[in-house]
């Protein structure tokens, strides 16, 4: 689910790109609250564990082999060194340890899958910067919250939700909520964004509304903040499912799905469907070289137009079209192909929608399939080969532009 978020977002924000916007991508490191308190949690005790305390793990903790290496690695540095020490310190020194490295990985396995954030975003910062408390402050001087049995809630049945939800619990801690919404005022007011985005898991429809309401009641027009929806990835070879990794028989990541699978299926994979549609990602055909695997279809193409146009130059033709004649409707097909590409742009970037673009590839590389198949191009007399040559230009410039969207590579020799 993570890696077509990742390649979704990236896509989504190539695209807005291309169609005039301008499109900053942000990941948000959830490094503050529960999560960071877990982490701490199953840190420490691993960590008394490898060094011989019989202590069991909490069902609901992180029982990753990571955070096992991560234990082991601690003590390689440190040894016992924490052991007897009061264990908020003990947590803070495993959490300051193990996060920049986890932060560090998933940032190298993103720049191996091709995508660059313009910004790191850390959920603790709205914490240190008090940005976090400032929102609850507003919303209470806005008449929006009340107590009950100690904890502060939010009147979100003021602006038609089904219930009321809790901001600050009654042990002073915020909820989850809290920070997620100073960190879409930050973007939308603090930064001046004209639009959030979110790509979220599939669970999160109850949250688009929730956060979209307390940004009403912060004053901040609820129509900046919009949600891409990502249903989950069902890996499949064959007829059976994937869950695990041959290899080291652990859950399949995206640093080992890369391993397996090129980057440029990967990416075009996970974008072949709508986003909010699920997705069976068939780890077989992204291996495999032939016109059923649809990336290494469109990138056939490509490379079929570069060796046309490579062989006419090497025949001393150049490309001169003076006049254009076109007739065939297999030319014809294509062409109108091609000029809806600008529509499809514009409809790509307004639904956050990339499947729409490696629809178009994909269309595109059928049509010239079928024109390569019934139109003679080297031979034909001189206004019908230049015609064909311009056409056979002009598609694979759109094609490349296309996969450069996507960050597939466009291939002149297969």
């Amino acid at each position: 689910g993570n890696a077509r978020g990742g390649a979704l977002g990236d896509c989504i924000a190539s695209i807005l790109d291309y169609a005039g916007f301008k499109a900053s991508r942000e990941f948000y490191v959830n490094d503050g609250g529960n999560q960071i308190e877990k982490f701490g949690l199953s840190l420490d005790i691993r960590y008394q564990q490898e060094l011989g305390k019989a202590i069991e793990m909490p069902e609901d903790s992180y029982h990753g082999e990571d955070i096992v290496e991560h234990a082991r690695n601690f003590i390689k540095l440190y040894g016992d060194k924490y052991l007897n020490e009061n264990e908020a310190v003990r947590r803070k020194a495993l959490v300051d340890y193990a996060l920049p490295i986890n932060v560090n990985t998933l940032e190298t396995d993103l720049l191996k899958y091709r995508i660059k954030y313009d910004n790191w975003f850390r959920e603790s910062s709205l914490y240190a910067s008090g940005a976090a408390s400032n929102v609850v402050a507003m919303l209470m001087r806005n008449g929006y919250t009340y107590e009950n049995e100690g904890a502060l809630w939010f009147r979100a049945t003021d602006f038609g939700a089904d219930k009321d939800f809790v901001l600050v619990r009654s042990n002073g801690h915020f909820t989850y909520i809290v920070p997620d919404i100073a960190y879409h005022y930050d973007k939308l007011v603090t930064r001046g964004f004209d639009k959030a985005i979110d790509v979220l898991g599939a669970d999160h429809h109850g949250y688009v509304q929730r956060m979209r309401i307390a940004l009403k009641a912060l004053g901040i027009d609820e129509t900046k903040l919009d949600a891409v929806i990502c249903q989950m990835v069902r890996l499949v070879r064959g007829k059976e499912t994937i869950k695990l990794s041959k290899r080291s028989g652990k859950a399949i990541t995206l640093a080992t799905l890369l391993d397996e699978v090129p980057i440029d299926a990967a990416r075009f994979f996970f974008n072949l469907r709508d986003p909010n549609t699920h997705l069976e990602f068939d780890l077989d055909l992204a291996v495999e070289e032939s016109s059923q695997n649809p990336v290494f279809y469109v990138q056939y193409a490509h490379a079929r137009i570069c060796r046309i146009l490579e062989k006419t130059a090497a025949e001393g033709i150049v490309l001169n079209p003076v006049d254009i004649s076109f007739e065939s409707p297999a030319e014809l097909a294509l062409i109108r192909k091609l000029a809806s590409l600008p529509s499809e742009i514009n409809l790509a970037a307004t639904e956050y929608n990339p499947s729409r673009i490696t629809r178009f590839c994909f269309e595109t590389a059928q049509l010239f399939h079928k024109f390569y198949d019934e139109c003679k191009i080297i031979g034909s007399e001189e206004i019908v080969l230049q015609s064909r040559l311009a056409l056979c230009h002009a598609t694979r410039t759109t094609l490349k532009n296309m996969l450069s969207l996507l960050k597939v590579e466009a291939p002149e020799k297969m």
